[in-house]
């Protein structure tokens, strides 16, 4: 089973700080994205890009994200491939990931085996955004552009809730659209369960009211 969004995109943000300067992130309220507000991950946002030494965000969206289906990798494969893109261009000297893989050491041997440089060390946890400061950092940016895009995409569609497939609002909002337009809209993660069952319930539904009056 596929986890996180069903609608909107990945974004993945990687941040550099120089060591001297990483005991101010925790003076400033810096730590796991998911247990801040979002008007205080947007202020918190604005000044870890300005007090950083370089960041670099990516942004995967729906369709990319369906593709790695096409060529046969995984959600977590996929993720390793631009935290790696992202490593690359910053080129820090210490690298701290949130592993995704169930196996940190792995994950942290997958990332390295992808680098184009030899850093000087590599630290591959579970729950890293909860453990480490820089990381709650990068994924403070992360969720705030994510958070911006998802307002944006509701200008087109409506409000949609969070994109998230335990929010009623969502799933409110797939089953009307698909229900009208006969088809999951643009910014579905086509290849998620949630939306393939939704698709075959739609299509039951409808062979089975050919049959009524």
């Amino acid at each position: 089973m596929l986890k996180g969004s069903v609608l909107g995109p990945m974004v993945i943000c990687g941040i550099c700080y120089f060591k001297s300067k990483l005991a101010s992130l925790s003076e400033i309220g810096v730590k796991d994205s998911k247990k801040l507000s979002p008007k205080k991950r947007s202020e918190l946002s604005e000044i870890l890009k300005e007090s950083c030494y370089s960041y670099k965000i990516i942004v995967v969206n729906s369709q990319e994200i369906d593709q790695r289906e096409t060529k046969r990798i995984t959600l977590n494969r996929l993720e390793e491939l631009k935290m790696a893109e992202i490593i690359n261009k910053l080129k820090p000297d210490i690298i701290y990931l949130d592993a995704v893989d169930v196996k940190e050491e792995r994950f942290g041997n997958s990332i390295k085996n992808l680098l184009n440089y030899r850093p000087k060390k590599i630290i591959s946890k579970h729950k890293a955004d909860d453990i480490y400061p820089i990381v709650s950092a990068g994924s403070i940016i992360a969720k705030f552009r994510r958070d911006t895009l998802i307002e944006e995409l509701k200008d087109t569609y409506g409000n949609f809730g969070s994109g998230y497939p335990s929010d009623p609002r969502t799933i409110k909002f797939l089953k009307e659209f698909l229900k009208k337009h006969k088809r999951a809209p643009k910014i579905a993660r086509r290849t998620w369960d949630t939306i393939k069952r939704m698709i075959n319930e739609e299509v039951l539904s409808r062979k089975i009211t050919d049959f009524l009056d």
